[in-house]
């Protein structure tokens, strides 16, 4: 599919605005975490639109996320198709009884740093993954070459996220 039919199909929010003052592309997706939430995975992290999640799930950080690749901007998706480019993703999340996160002042922040690749599609519609390999064949990968996945974020925030605590992810790309 097109960037430009994935426009056409497209029904997201904007993202939010970038609180740093730059221009860098960002999009912020939000998502609720989940009692199966255990970020086991060694290799990727994900957020699914779905609204359930099983054991098995073990990369999955959230559920019932607001927005996919398909929903993100073009200019957003251009720089991630750049190798060049930094890919950071901000997990950001609150506390179990919250309602939301502030995107900037949450009780539990993590980060991956990963990179873009020319071969990146970004238009699935049902989730997102940030990977530490460099496999780009799959329409739901974000970034590639990530420095951690699911297994190495703060337990913290994991515990926080299997109590059904908000995340907002911040995707910025440099």
């Amino acid at each position: 599919m097109s960037d430009a039919e994935v426009d056409a199909d497209r029904e997201g929010d904007a993202p939010e605005p970038d609180a740093s003052g730059d221009d860098a592309p960002v999009e912020v997706v939000r998502a609720t975490g989940h009692e199966h939430v255990t970020a086991e995975h060694a290799s990727t992290f994900e957020l699914t639109t779905d609204d359930w999640l099983t054991p098995a799930g073990d990369c999955i950080l959230g559920v019932e996320a607001d927005r996919t690749p398909r929903d993100f901007s073009d200019d957003f998706r251009e720089a991630c198709r750049d190798a060049t480019a930094t890919i950071t993703a901000t997990v950001a999340v609150g506390d179990p009884d919250e309602e939301s996160v502030a995107v900037d002042d949450p009780a539990h922040v993590d980060t991956v740093v990963g990179r873009g690749d020319p071969d990146l599609s970004l238009v699935d519609d049902r989730s997102l993954v940030g990977r530490t390999s460099e496999y780009t064949d799959d329409e739901r990968t974000v970034l590639v070459d990530g420095d951690g996945a699911a297994a190495d974020l703060d337990r913290d925030l994991v515990d926080a996220l299997a109590e059904g605590a908000p995340l907002a992810l911040r995707l910025t790309v440099e």
